[in-house]
This record gives structure tokens, C-alpha cells and sequence, in this order.
């Protein structure tokens, strides 16, 4: 929530275009990060409430109208000394790159976000650069989606080409799980992301071993990562995230073959400016891409990244969008983490109750997500159903670990079973 802390940039600043703003209690973090060094002006389908505290200004319009989009954009010009365009809503990213080219600011090439955002386009990117990567077809039928996972080996993944958030993603083992699979990919829908008309799902081998996310800064085609993060996962076969750890002194920032290729990843796919997620999985072959994002993690990711090391992520981004060189300098080591809360099985919210007197000496933040009444639905029926998450940070990873072991106990949620949601 906001307090009268509420940082507010000097009246000189200068401004930022914001396209959409998002879910409140997981994006209010990142314009509070960067409402003390810029001034933001809204650009949001609609209209701005909690928003207001960290902008000059506020324009509803509907932004997936490319026109109507640009032209609340120049009236903003108009009247301030716009710097820069930014985005962290995945819906926004390709907008967000043409918006830039349009008033001749500082971004990416639209071209480069949406190879990003067809996770097929990123493949072949790649391919043609030499970088090593899992084997993946395109398909559009069970029947090729079968031939693909055959050819490769099982067990293997099946993934919608153009979502995000794990949506349509899932291991299978075997025919009948890619039959499941690719039914799945195939008919997903993500928060009114585009999706190709034919070759709509992907078949990739299974890439094994711990996975971690890097977000980086991109200044003038040089890539300044700003936090690696290990990631968890829950609810196989799907890829549900449950959390995440940051550490200041993880040996990954040492890892000259996963630095090399985040660099290489990003030059192959021509940025110039901006932010990514780049997802990995460390196998024992080596880093291995499976998705690069055309916008700041999500999941507290830059917040976490922040705590534990002192570099704002979402400062950085911003940087990069108004053209100037982002501070990525390390400030401290220390360590953060967060956990996801799922309920156990499909159910209705009666209440939720916060136990302080559990906390331990780390837990930083509770946050809640549900309210009574509500129905959380779990995979494959529903995606990203929690009922809160929980935050902690300190100089000590194993006490931070430690106070997230059992984060259930500290948040319990209270409700009534419900037979499973019909698809």
C-alpha cells in the first residue's frame, strides 16, 4: 500500500510513458521504484487509481489500439519532454517497441520483441548464431506433435508458442501425455496475447537440472545483467512457479559460459535498449536457453534481485528505456526469497489468516491474494491461483531459507473444497 513515503521525482525530471500498469499487488513495487528518479505518465486501458500517487499524469485509452496508442502518446509530448517508453506488462512489449520507434526514442527494434515473443522466432535466432539449444519442433496437429516427440525422445515438453507465465506448458512421457499436452497448448489463452494462426505449439526436449532466470539491462547493444535468480517449481507435469532465491554472492555472477551466453542471446537477437527475463536451465551440458522476455521478470524477481544485492533492476530498465546508462553496480551482498501459496486442492476463500507470531526473524512481507468468496482453481484447470506469497530477506541465506521452509504455516488459508471448475 502506499504511504506518505511515496517517493516523488524533482520537477525537472525527466518523463517517462508508462504503457499499462497491472495487478496491484504484484506491479506497485516497480513504479515506486521509479517514480523518485522520473516523472510517469499513465498510458492504461483504464483509468488510473492507485496508480496516481507515483505520476504526473494519466491518459485512458485503449492500448492494443495501435492508433489511439500513439495518439495519446504524442499529446503527451506535446506538452512534456518525454524521454523514454516503458513497459513490464508482457500484452504491452511489442506496443511498447513500436511506440519508441514512433517518437524516435530510445528501444529495441519491433522486429526483436517479436522474435521474443514467438518462442519459435527465438529458436531459429539462435540456431543462426550457433548458440547451442534444446532440439524443438513447430506443429499443428496431435499427429505431428507425436512424429516431433518421437524423433526427439521422451519424455519432452509441449508449449504454446506465444504465451507467457508457463501457460500451456507441460511435460509428457509418453503419446497419450502429448495428446493431453498438446491439447492444452493448443487451446490456451493468456491475458489476450496474440497467437499464430497455424504452428501454435511447440515440442522441445526436455532440458534437465536447475533453472534460473537472468534480467539485464540492455544500453546501446551492451547487456548489463542485473539479478540471477533460482527458480522453483511446482505442480508437474506443468511448470507452475512457487518461488524464487537471489543471493548477492551466487557463483553464477563467476560463470563466464552463462554470462557469455546471455550476451550472445541478446546480440543474435539484435537489442539495443530495454530489459529482458532470460529464462535458463543449467544442464550438465552447459546453460541452456529456453526463453528470453522482452520486459522485466515478474514474480518480485527485480525486488528480490534488489535486496539482495543492491542494484535496482526496474530503475535500470527505466534507464535503458530514457537513454541513459543503467546503474547495475553491486552495493551489498545479503540474500531474498520468496514463496508462492497454492491451496491443495480447487476450493472457495472464507478467510485468510496471517500468523505474525510465526514470522521469523527474515519474513519482510506477506502478501494476500484472495478474498472470501473467491474460487481458486489449480493445473490444468486454472494457472497462478495463490492465496498469497511471502517474502524474505537478511543477510543470511540460511536463515532466509529457513524462515520460507514451511511458509504455509505462516499464511493459513481457510476454505471450502468445490468440485474442479468445467473447461
Amino acid at each position: 500500500m502506499t504511504d506518505i513515503s511515496t517517493p516523488r521525482a524533482r520537477p525537472d525530471a525527466p518523463v517517462v510513458l508508462v504503457v499499462g500498469s497491472g495487478y496491484r499487488p504484484y506491479r506497485e513495487y516497480i513504479l515506486r521504484a521509479v517514480s523518485g528518479h522520473y516523472r510517469l505518465w499513465l498510458l492504461d486501458t483504464r483509468e488510473a487509481t492507485w496508480q496516481l500517487d507515483y505520476l504526473v499524469g494519466a491518459t485512458a485509452v485503449d492500448t492494443h489500439d495501435t492508433a489511439a496508442l500513439f495518439a495519446a502518446a504524442r499529446a503527451v509530448t506535446e506538452e512534456l519532454p518525454v524521454a523514454g517508453v516503458f513497459t513490464y506488462d508482457e500484452s504491452q512489449v511489442v506496443a511498447c517497441a513500436e511506440l519508441a520507434e514512433e517518437l524516435g526514442l530510445p528501444g529495441s527494434p519491433p522486429a526483436t520483441i517479436r522474435a521474443c515473443r514467438d518462442k519459435a522466432a527465438t529458436r531459429a535466432a539462435l540456431a543462426a548464431a550457433g548458440l547451442p539449444q534444446p532440439r524443438s519442433s513447430i506443429v499443428d496437429s496431435l499427429a505431428e506433435a507425436l512424429a516431433a516427440a518421437e524423433a526427439i525422445g521422451y519424455p519432452v515438453v509441449v508449449k504454446a508458442r506465444s504465451l507467457a507465465g508457463s501457460y500451456g506448458v507441460m511435460r509428457a512421457d509418453d503419446p497419450e501425455a502429448v495428446a493431453t499436452a498438446f491439447a492444452t497448448a493448443d487451446g490456451a489463452e493468456f491475458f489476450g496475447l496474440d497467437r499464430q494462426e497455424t504452428g501454435r505449439v511447440l515440442v522441445e526436449e526436455l532440458l534437465t537440472g536447475p533453472e534460473i532466470s537472468v534480467d539485464a539491462a540492455i544500453f546501446d547493444g551492451e547487456v548489463l545483467p542485473t539479478t540471477i535468480a533460482r527458480k522453483r517449481v511446482g505442480w508437474a507435469p506443468y511448470f507452475e512457479e512457487v518461488g524464487h532465491d537471489v543471493t548477492g554472492d551466487d557463483p553464477l555472477w563467476q560463470d563466464a559460459e552463462l554470462l557469455d551466453q546471455v550476451r550472445r542471446v541478446h546480440e543474435a537477437l539484435g537489442f539495443t535498449y530495454g530489459a529482458t527475463h532470460s529464462e535458463f536451465m543449467l544442464t550438465d551440458a552447459g546453460p541452456r536457453l529456453i526463453e528470453v522476455n522482452a520486459r522485466l521478470g515478474g514474480e518480485f524477481i527485480p525486488h528480490l534481485g534488489h535486496l539482495a544485492r543492491g542494484c535496482d533492476a526496474v530503475l535500470a530498465a527505466v534507464q535503458a528505456a530514457a537513454g541513459e546508462r543503467p546503474d547495475t553496480r553491486q552495493r551489498h551482498s545479503a540474500a531474498a526469497g520468496i514463496r508462492f501459496l497454492y491451496p491443495p486442492t480447487h476450493v472457495e476463500t472464507v478467510e485468510v489468516i496471517v500468523h505474525e507470531d510465526r514470522f521469523g526473524p527474515t519474513v519482510r512481507e506477506v502478501g494476500l491474494t484472495t478474498h472470501p468468496g473467491d474460487r481458486l482453481a489449480l493445473p490444468p484447470v486454472a494457472r497462478l491461483n495463490r492465496y498469497a506469497h511471502v517474502l524474505a530477506s537478511g543477510e543470511s541465506a540460511e536463515q532466509v531459507l529457513a524462515d520460507l521452509a514451511e511458509a504455509e504455516q505462516l499464511v493459513e488459508l481457510v476454505a471450502t473444497p468445490i468440485e474442479p471448475p468445467v473447461t
